[in-house]
């Protein structure tokens, strides 16, 4: 992490508050709680708000549900939201866990599958980026596309 980037980073009382409703009082706090406990069992998949809700759809939880909450972790600095080049679709992608903010998200473009970069390699890449072209990297907003080991192999 680059020194200008430390502590923009979301932390864990900024997720406490979320699940608890401290912006949101007048919504339904299962249907939150539902939604991020989901959210942080799948951290390395980047999902449509269709899967989502086809996730949660057992659980009662409405699409607009979805919606609004997706939008208030978006606003909070909780999920990445980004599109998929060639497409229109938005993925959201929860980034509220600790690994994500020491490491480059890695997507493949066959599967679908998104990895953390090794955290050496990220520091490394980081820093020579820094020192050779002036750059500082948001890598917390970053993500590279590829193919994944396994794709490679198919």
């Amino acid at each position: 992490m680059t020194k200008q980037h430390r502590g923009c980073y979301p932390n864990l009382q900024i997720i406490r508050k979320f699940k608890e409703g401290a912006s949101m009082k007048n919504y339904d706090t299962r249907q939150r709680d539902l939604l991020v406990d989901f959210l942080e069992q799948h951290p390395d998949q980047l999902l449509s708000v269709q899967q989502i809700a086809q996730a949660l759809h057992e659980q009662q939880i409405s699409l607009s549900a979805v919606y609004r909450n997706l939008s208030q972790l978006e606003t909070k600095g909780l999920i990445r939201k980004s599109i998929k080049s060639g497409g229109r679709a938005a993925y959201y992608q929860y980034i509220g866990t600790p690994d994500c903010h020491s490491h480059l998200h890695m997507t493949c473009t066959c599967c679908g599958k998104t990895f953390h970069m090794n955290s050496e390699h990220t520091a490394r890449l980081t820093r020579a980026m820094a020192e050779l072209d002036g750059f500082d990297l948001d890598i917390l907003n970053t993500v590279l596309y590829g193919t994944c080991q396994s794709c490679h192999q198919k």
